[in-house]
């Protein structure tokens, strides 16, 4: 299949970025990420620069394949990273359109890679337990919930990536930082911090410059993990609830 891609290219966050227009030979069977090394491959054959773009498992795992494809991040197939977009997805003569995430928060180093770093500092804001508990225990030892360990277990199962940041037109983290939030407090280990870890992550959010949520509801849609956006909704209300400790 013959594709038309229009590439952002950008040397970095300081310099003007503008689209490269390619046209490159692709299986079906490809990977998107396959079919940029196609493109790659072809470009430092004719001794020019190739095209940043970060990825690391190609499994699906990482979430380091952030990419924005015509439009939308990490391509037209929901609950998928980029690395798991299969260009079997597309036609032959289409034009793709791949973009970085775009977030105030989220830098540019160089073409499709962004700097989300802000999201480690999020974490590292008050995403831990530092409780001492002791010895380890036997893992079935502490009795919980099956609704509050699956929920616990859904929100958890955010990557990291920043599709919902770049999804979001306001740049929101709300979604990210609220599953950090629930999969910690929503287990008995980790409500004894979860007062001041709540605080601490939403604070950090709005220090790195991600806008607010206005609950338009596109960061659940292209989550490629469909993280929900009830997470949202309860980091809101304890978040509230932690307000009216503290004072």
């Amino acid at each position: 299949m013959k594709l038309n891609l229009k590439v952002w290219r950008q040397k970095n966050n300081d310099s003007k970025g503008s689209f490269e227009t390619h046209t490159v030979n692709a299986s079906e069977h490809m990977s998107f990420l396959e079919m940029m090394d196609v493109l790659n491959e072809r470009l430092i054959s004719e001794k020019k620069d190739p095209v940043a773009f970060e990825h690391d498992c190609r499994e699906g795992i990482c979430g380091a394949c952030s990419m924005v494809i015509n439009g939308r991040p990490h391509g037209p197939q929901q609950g998928t990273t980029t690395c798991q977009l299969h260009m079997r997805k597309f036609k032959d003569g289409d034009t793709i359109v791949v973009e970085p995430f775009r977030a105030k928060a989220f830098p540019i180093l160089k073409d499709l890679v962004v700097d989300r770093s802000a999201f480690d500092r999020i974490i590292q804001s008050g995403g831990y337990i530092s409780v001492n508990t002791g010895q380890a225990t036997d893992g079935n030892s502490v009795p919980i919930e099956k609704d509050l360990a699956l929920k616990a277990f859904d929100a958890a199962q955010c990557i990291g990536c920043g599709a919902c940041a770049a999804a979001c037109p306001n740049g929101s983290a709300m979604l990210f930082t609220s599953a950090k939030v629930s999969h910690l407090g929503l287990l008995p280990q980790g409500e004894v911090e979860h007062t001041k870890r709540v605080q601490s992550m939403v604070a950090q959010m709005d220090e790195e410059g991600f806008g607010f949520c206005s609950n338009i509801g596109a960061c659940e849609v292209e989550c490629p993990k469909e993280i929900s956006t009830e997470n949202i909704a309860r980091m809101n209300r304890d978040y509230f609830k932690a307000s009216l400790v503290s004072e």
